[in-house]
This record gives C-alpha cells, structure tokens and sequence, in this order.
C-alpha cells in the first residue's frame, strides 16, 4: 500500500491522465524521415546485417518517438519504408520480414517477443511505444507461408506484404494493414486476396490505416470513411512528388478537407527522387507541415486535432460539388482555347486574358467555372483554365475530373502544365467550381514555393473553391481534383 504522502499526486496524475483522454482533442505527431537506406543488391543479406540497418533506421525512430511523447503527443506515424527503404527485389527483402499475427491474439511483444518467432522488429516497436506511452506506427514487411493447396502461393512458397502496424501505450499489437493497392515499383511485395478495412478505437476517437497509393483508390481510402466513418486516417507514405495537382502536401491536404477528416501524413525524405511533404491535416486545413527539397533533414511535426472532426463547429459544410456550376452559363472572355498535357492527360485550356471577368472551359461532361481578379496582369506571366474529364492511365489507371487554375511555366502555351514552382503573380478573388459527376472532389491551393494556403480559401456548400481575402503570396494553382470511383 502507498503511504497517504505518495497516494495524492497519484491520484492527481491518474484524474490527469483521464481527463487527457476524455478530452475532445488530442495531440498527433507525424516524423518524416530520412532513411538510411541498405546497399543496393539483388543478393539476399544475412538476418543480422538486415536488422542491424532496421535498428539504424529504428534509433532515429526512437528518437522522434521520444520527443513526440515529452511534448504530449497522444500518437506518432512514422513512414512507408522507413525501416528499410526501397529498391529491393522479392528475394533480397526477405531478411528484412517478420511474421506479423493478427491483432486479435492480444499480443505485446515487448513482455513477449518469442510467442510467434523471432520478431525484433516488433519486439523494438512495441517497447518504443510502451516506454513512452504513446501509440506508434510503423511500416514493416510481414511474410506468410503457403503450399501448393493454395493455387495463388506463389513459387517460393510465401506470401511478402508491405505492412503497417500499430501499437497502443502499452505496447500491445493493435492495428495491421497489408497494402492493397502497390504502386508500380513493389514488385517484392504481393496483393493480399481481398482489400481490408482496417480500424482501432482510441479513447479520442475512430482511427482506419492504409499506405501511399492506397489513397487514390477507393478501397481501403474511401470505404474507411464513406463506410466505417473513421475520425483520423494514418497515413504511412513515401510520395514522390509531381506538381501541379499531386505534391505531398497539397493533395493529402486537399484529401482531408474533401473527405472532412483528420489526415496524418508521414512521407520519408529523400530529394533525389523528390521524396518530401509530411502534415498534420483537419478538414479545415493544415495544422501543420513541412515541404523541404533543399537539404536531407527530417522532421518531427506536431499539431492538436478534434478527436471527432465531423462534429466540431470548425467542420466545413456537407457540399454539393456540382450544385453552383450546373446552373452557369457557359461564358468566356475570348480566351485563347487550346490543348495542352498535365501528367499525361490531355487537358482543354483557355488562356486567361484580362485582369478580371469570367471564363469557363469544358471537356466531355466537365464545365469548369472561373470568376477572378488578378492584383496586377503581368505580361511575362501566363495562367489558364484548364479541364480534364477521363481515365488517367499512368502509374495506374483511375478516373478523374478537375477543373484548375494554373500558372504555365513560361509565356510558350505549349509549356502550358508542366511542373513549376515560382510565380509572382497574387489574386484579389477567385471562384473555381465544375459540373461534376462524383462527390468526391478535393480543394487545393498551391503558393509559389510550394506552399499551402491554410486560411485563406473555403468551400461553399454548392460546390465553389473560393478566396476569403486577397491572396498572401503568388499562386502556382487553384484546383478541384476530382476522383470518379463509381467510374472505376
């Protein structure tokens, strides 16, 4: 028993500690990492070799962990790869899996590590969050045997999954996502049979997990939110970059307004391949972010979030997409109309004239609306209005409709979509809206430098992106990037 003395401030740190967790918010922490990353070989290294680069990369983890913990943050994702990195092929990864169970079995490897195997990985993890009472999440590589009764097992008799996980204060095995939708270059891993929906409880809030590519799909990505009505997604990713409409931070932010849910977005950092953009996200905007491509630091980002966003009097209105452009007239100011290329999509494009009025461009089903006044008309800058309504086919195939207002490189029209990241030019207002055909549309608004414009946009409830105030810096693009799932 605890003498009378010592019993108070337990008691006090027990009612605290309750109290925290009854709360209406909470603290989230996202770390972008810097990964260490193994030699390149197609050899298979030994297990002690691949754990001691697993640990390199875990110290640094740990470290963030740590930090996340004493400033009170509540939970912490951590990055795709960011154990091992990347560029592996099927074999030469195997050293690097674990066997990662179900969370059902109400296991915590840090007072178990042996029950299903060697898993020092896990055994790491767990103690990370145990030790510093916070939930943890991280992205490793589980493996599961198969025989030939089983007509998918693949020749080496094996299944290799890319694997987040999740483990509560105590350091118990809550959470495990195999990713469904690999991009291109995961060869190493295989597509588990069936999409999984996953999701955890917290004592502040309704938690789902998916990975990267995972987010333009509509399993997991949209049934996690349409269906299971989560409040937070994790969002363990290794993004490349590609403007205009697809940098880190504009879309996973644009992602969180359209959906009206919390986003934690960790990206691992890495300039060479255009690796960087990590946030904390409400439906209201970033609460924070980070967007570096000059130097190969990470970066631990901290924010406070609504634990049940959908409820909070901040939440932005239910929208119509399509409710305000349906009812506009098609009207022009004698733009030059022309074709040009965005990611390889062919978009309609009018040029922007004048230092203000109206202008629409369509294509197939899609009638984008712009009503704007620039600050000033620069001659030796150029921006359109620009449409795409269709099957995007690169890294993937999905539907799309966006309506966006953009700066073109240079005053060559053909340049017209290609990646910039510098303008000059600021707006006094603008309105962007579209006919479109799905309710899954995603506002973003990209300042020169590759910089997010918390604040100082809004969606109205019939379907218009529009400008509080005039704009603070330049603008690199006004966007409603739309994803047609039913269409898939």
């Amino acid at each position: 028993m605890l003498p009378s003395q010592a019993l108070l401030p337990a008691v006090v740190f027990a009612l605290t500690a309750l109290q925290a967790l009854a709360s209406d918010t909470f603290i989230a922490a996202v770390y972008e990492h810097a990964v260490i990353l193994p030699d390149l070989t197609e050899e298979p290294v030994s297990a002690s070799d691949a754990l001691a680069l697993m640990n390199k990369n875990m110290g640094v983890l740990e470290g963030a962990i740590k930090e996340a913990a004493q400033k009170g943050a509540h939970i912490i994702v951590t990055p795709e790869d960011g154990i091992y990195g990347w560029k592996f092929t099927r074999e030469s990864i195997y050293p690097y899996l674990e066997d990662i169970p179900d969370p059902v079995v109400d296991w915590i490897p840090c007072t178990d590590p042996s029950r299903f195997g060697p898993a020092p990985v896990q055994e790491r993890l767990s103690c990370m969050a145990r030790n510093n009472s916070i939930y943890v999440v991280a992205n490793i590589g589980d493996k599961k045997p198969c025989n030939s009764s089983d007509p998918q097992c693949p020749r080496d008799g094996r299944y290799q999954y890319n694997t987040d996980v999740v483990f509560d204060p105590q350091g118990k095995l809550v959470a495990r996502y195999h990713k469904y939708n690999l991009f291109v270059v995961e060869s190493q891993f295989n597509y588990p049979k069936e999409p999984e929906a996953v999701t955890f409880e917290t004592p502040f809030g309704k938690f789902g997990i998916f990975t990267c590519f995972d987010i333009l799909f509509y399993e997991p990505a949209a049934v996690l939110v349409s269906k299971m009505q989560v409040d937070t997604v994790l969002f363990p990713t290794a993004w490349m970059n590609v403007l205009p409409f697809l940098t880190a931070i504009e879309f996973h932010s644009a992602w969180a307004m359209g959906m009206r849910v919390n986003v934690l977005a960790a990206n691992t950092h890495n300039t060479s391949i255009e690796m960087t953009g990590s946030g904390i996200y409400a439906p209201s905007g970033a609460r924070t972010y980070y967007y570096n491509m000059e130097t190969e630091d990470g970066r631990l980002l901290i924010a406070e979030l609504d634990a049940h966003p959908r409820l909070s009097p901040a939440a932005p209105p239910a929208v119509s997409w399509n409710l305000y452009a349906s009812g506009v007239e098609r009207v022009s100011q004698n733009g030059h109309e022309f074709t040009g290329i965005i990611f390889e999509d062919p978009f309609n494009f009018a040029e922007i004239t004048k230092l203000g009025g109206n202008l629409t461009v369509s294509q197939k089903d899609l009638c984008c609306h712009l009503s704007y006044k620039m600050a000033e008309k620069r001659d030796d800058e150029v921006y359109v209005l620009g449409a795409f309504d269709g099957l995007h086919v690169i890294e993937g195939q999905y539907y799309l409709q966006i309506c966006t207002l953009l700066k073109c490189p240079s005053t060559n029209l053909s340049t017209c979509g290609q990646p910039v990241e510098t303008a000059q030019t600021k707006f006094e207002m603008f309105s962007l809206s579209g006919t479109f055909g799905t309710s899954y549309v995603f506002p973003e608004v990209l300042y020169s430098g590759v910089q997010l414009a918390p604040g100082e946009f809004q969606v109205l409830s019939d379907g218009r992106l529009i400008s509080r105030n005039a704009t603070s810096k330049a603008v690199l693009t006004v966007t409603l990037f739309g994803r047609w799932y039913e269409k898939d």
